[in-house]
C-alpha cells in the first residue's frame, strides 16, 4: 500500500478512511514481526512512514469528530 499524504487521506470518506487505517495497522504489524523474528527489511524507512500514515489519519478523523460535535 502506498503511503498516503493529508490531501488524499481529507478526500476519503469516513469508512473508506477507517478500512485504509486497518489496512495500513495491519502492514505496521506485519513489518513489526519480521524485524522481531530476524528477518532482513526490504525498506526500513517504511516503518516510520506507516506509524507517520497511520497518525496521519486518526488526527484527520478525530478533526472531523471534533467538528461534528461543535455544529
Amino acid at each position: 500500500m502506498a503511503i498516503m499524504r493529508k490531501k488524499d487521506i481529507r478526500k476519503l470518506e469516513g469508512k473508506e478512511l477507517e478500512r485504509k487505517l486497518n489496512e495500513m495497522r495491519l502492514e505496521l504489524a506485519k513489518q513489526r514481526a519480521s524485524v522481531k523474528i530476524g528477518a532482513t527489511v526490504t525498506s526500513p524507512g517504511r516503518m516510520r512512514e506507516l506509524r507517520k500514515t497511520v497518525a496521519r489519519g486518526l488526527t484527520i478523523k478525530n478533526e472531523r469528530r471534533i467538528k461534528e460535535k461543535n455544529v
